[in-house]
Formats: C-alpha cells, structure tokens, sequence
C-alpha cells in the first residue's frame, strides 16, 4: 500500500501497489473525468504530482505523492433541469395504487442520463413538484459516452457501474425528500429513463448485444419492479417503473421524450432530437413514428475537444463576430479556461464565415487562439465534423425512410441540454442541423425528464409508454446500405451562401 494526498479535497488515501492515479482516485469516491475511460487519449485527467503536470490514467500511485487535481467542479456544472412542454402541467394526476402505506405518498422521476442525472419528487396527491435534485453520472469516469462504459464493463465487469449509478439516484432521492421536509421513505414509486445501455447498466442486465452487433437490448418493454432489490432507498416496499426501450440505443429517455412532445399526435410531419453522446432522432406524426440513433461521441459535451470543457465556470459557451474578429462569452465573467460544446459551434460557424475554414473542414491556420491556453485545432475541427455529421445523417435518413423531403418537416424540436443552449442559427449554419429548417427549431428542455414526470403521475401514460414504444420503427443506422455515403457527404461544412 502507499499513501496518497489529494490536496484539494483534503483527503489521505492508502491505493494499492501497481494502481494508477485514476483507479485510485475512483476508489476515494472523487469522481474524476475520465472521457476515454481510461486509455490515455483524451487528457482530461491530468493532475499534478509534486508540482508536475501528468495524465492520472497513465501515472501509477506511489508512497508520498501529493496531487493536485485539475478537473471541474461539479457545483459549477450547468445541468438542465426544466422542460418547456406544456402538456406535462395538464397530466391527471391519477398514479393508480400505490404500494406501503404513507399517509401523504409522495412520487419521484429520474432522468438518467449519459452526463448527468436529475430527480424530481411529487406530491402523489396533488402532482406538486416538491423539489428537484441532480448531479453529474458518477458512471463519467469510466467513459464520456455508453459505448467507452460498455467497452469497461466487457473488460471489468459492470458492477461498479451499476453500484454508483443506483447510489447516485438514491442519494438524489434521499437529497430531495430532505429538501421538501420529509424522508426518502415517504417515496412510494419511482419513474426511470435513460438510454438503453444506461437502463442496463442500472438494472445489472448483460451488455453484451448493445456494444457489439446486432446491437439489440437484452429487454424492451416497460417494468415495474421492487425498489429494494435495486438498492433504491425509498419505502421499503416502494416500485421502480422503468419506461420502455425502443431498440438499440433508442431507450426509455427518447420514449419520455416522445410522452412530453406529443409528435404522436401532431398533424405534421415533426422531428425529435436529443443532441448528445449519443443522439436520438424521431420523426413522425400522429401517422406514426419512426426513431434512430447516432454515435456522435462526447465532442459535444467538451471531450475529445483540446481545450473543451462542460459548460462549467470558465468555459467559452458564445462566440460571435465582431468588427470581422471574434468575441466570445465566458461562463462565470472571468477568464477562460476552456470550450464548451455551443462554444465549438460558434466559433466554428463564425471561422467559416471568416473564410478561415473551408467546406472540408480544412483550417487556413493550425491553431485559432482565444488565450495562450485557450484555442482550436485542427484535431477539434475534424472531432466536430464527425459528430455532426453523424446527427445530420440520421435525420436525413430517416426522412428517406418516411418518403419525405427535410424541408416538408413542420418543427424541429430539439430536446436536452446541448440543444438548449446551442445557437440554432450555428447548428444550422455548420451542417449539425439542415439549414433548410433553422426558422423551424424550438427547444423544449429536459424532455426526457418531462416524460418521466408523467408516466408516474398516471398510470394511463406509463400504459401509454409502452403502446408508443411498440409502435414506433426502430432503423438501425449501422445496417443502412447508404448511410456510409451520406454520412460522408454530411462531413462538409455548408457552403455560404453569396
């Protein structure tokens, strides 16, 4: 054993001989970064030891180092809680029996997602919203995206990502039930979404069809099961529903989405997107729905980008032109740190503007500096354009499927927190979003959320979950004949228009 020092938490921890610094500093229960799980690749988790800057995953533990770690604070994390949907406040309340025997039940709903996880606690009574709670997923340090953590667990196993996701949502729930002045044994049912693998991972399920083909979850359909037996800790007889998958890593999130949009019951052709690690697409109207999903990667959420970041304090989150140079916005007034992923779409469409970027992605210079340490490469541009491309592509192909052009889309609604603060007019203008629908984007929040709240407020729409789940087509992108070739055309940047 050797002693360690994380100076900036205060904490003297014993690892074991042969640890790395990030192995260890995942046992002291510090939650670091860890984009690419590990592997050395991404630098985000460096640390300095004894005043030298090195990559945790990459520097053993010995007896006596003294670290300084480097990564974000959580507390300074934007983490979107609201929704915008309107059909959510006019849910009838009407959970059906509830388990145990609470004199004033209360209700909760998990978003769990990808970066960061958010409970909301009701009143069963009443459909109140007593409180909210969240927290970024402690699941981060093994992987930016589900397929880095699906990658650990084929290797590891999943316990340990399974243990601190389910740790996490009861301590949100326990936090919650405090801040509304009663305890978390008063929760009598608890409403989950999240990503199929994410939905997995929570429930112990083998991943072993998600990451490797025909990349299909192990179970689809809507769940009601004892908390207990999961680790949550609410009424000892309290349920978990969890909403349903559609296919691949189309999960109960999208479903959620799809409950607090309504797209099912829209006149028109309508588009549902969740920009993310991984991006979820839905088309349809009340003729139908279809879904698919794209590997965009973490690029959007800072990783994989030089000097990116989550848009915490210090981040770069705007940039536009002025006097023909750029400007930008750094979260919390002071200097820049970083970049967050709305940054990186800012600047990107304003270097293009500028001519200082080509269609191809190509840069007039190697680097486009904010400060010393703040700035653009060309590595960042072509991490962008595949991500981008990859959400582009999707909705394009999906809009094949339907017979439709993209131009007959009447709204796109973009649901999740990049989407909500993103510029539409950047998203469009780099080829993230077709430009042919800019005047058509509205944002509508924590969708997914939204969702939840209203599968545990009424039984009839956790019913509905699964009817919407049944009925929706699931395309797998992977198995498209032509999605390589429009994946390819989709890796250019727009032209501008004379």
């Amino acid at each position: 054993m050797c002693e360690l020092y994380f100076r900036n938490e205060g904490l003297r921890w014993k690892a074991r001989e042969g640890q790395t610094l990030l192995e260890a500093a995942v046992e002291a229960g510090i939650s670091p970064d860890a984009p690419c799980g590990g592997k050395g690749s991404c630098g985000k988790c460096r640390v300095r030891v004894n005043g030298e800057l090195v990559l945790a995953c990459q520097t053993k533990a010995a007896d006596g180092m003294e670290i300084d770690t480097l990564w974000e604070r959580e507390q300074d994390t934007q983490i979107l809680t609201e929704g915008h949907t309107e059909d959510r406040k006019k849910t009838i309340v009407n959970p059906g029996t509830l388990p145990g025997d609470v004199k004033d039940p209360l209700l909760a709903a998990a978003d769990v997602g990808s970066t960061s996880v958010v409970v909301y606690l009701m009143d069963a009574r009443t459909g109140r919203e007593l409180a909210v709670r969240s927290m970024l997923n402690p699941q981060r340090q093994y992987g930016a995206d589900v397929v880095e953590r699906g990658n650990y667990v084929l290797k590891h196993g999943p316990e340990q990502l399974y243990r601190c996701i389910r740790r996490a949502v009861s301590d949100l729930l326990a936090q919650a039930a405090e801040a509304a002045g009663r305890t978390a044994e008063d929760i009598v049912r608890v409403a989950l979404v999240g990503n199929s693998c994410i939905h997995h991972l929570f429930l112990g399920l083998p991943i072993d069809t998600l990451v490797k083909a025909p990349y299909n979850p192990v179970v689809k359909g809507a769940l009601k099961l004892p908390a207990a037996k999961f680790d949550v800790r609410i009424h000892p007889q309290g349920e978990i529903l969890w909403l349903p998958n559609i296919g691949g890593f189309v999960g109960a999130d999208t479903v959620g989405g799809i409950l607090a949009s309504r797209i099912y019951e829209k006149e028109k052709p309508t588009l549902l997107v969740d920009i993310g690690t991984n991006g979820e697409i839905v088309l349809g109207d009340r003729q139908g729905l279809m879904a698919c999903s794209t590997a965009a990667g973490p690029a959007f959420e800072g990783a994989k980008i030089t000097c990116g970041m989550r848009g915490t304090e210090g981040a770069i989150d705007k940039v536009w032109l002025e006097n023909g140079k750029l400007s930008w916005h750094v979260i919390g007034e002071g200097e820049p740190k970083g970049i967050c992923g709305s940054g990186l779409l800012d600047a990107t469409a304003c270097l293009l503007r500028l001519g200082k970027l080509d269609e191809t992605g190509r840069m007039e210079e190697q680097t486009v500096s904010f400060t010393e340490q703040v700035y653009l490469n060309q590595r960042d541009i072509r991490e962008l354009q595949l991500a981008k491309a990859a959400i582009c592509a999707g909705i394009r192909l999906l809009c094949s499927h339907r017979g439709i052009k993209v131009d007959e889309i009447d709204t796109l609604l973009i649901a999740g927190a990049f989407g909500n603060y993103m510029n539409p007019a950047s998203a469009c203008a780099i080829g993230l979003l077709p430009p042919e629908l800019e005047n058509r984007i509205l944002s509508i929040g924590n969708a997914a959320g939204e969702g939840a709240k209203m599968a545990v407020l009424n039984q009839e729409e956790f019913k509905r979950s699964s009817r919407l789940s049944e009925e929706t087509r699931f395309v797998e992108l992977a198995l498209e004949r032509n999605f390589q070739d429009v994946y390819v055309e989709e890796l250019l940047f727009p032209e501008e228009e004379e």
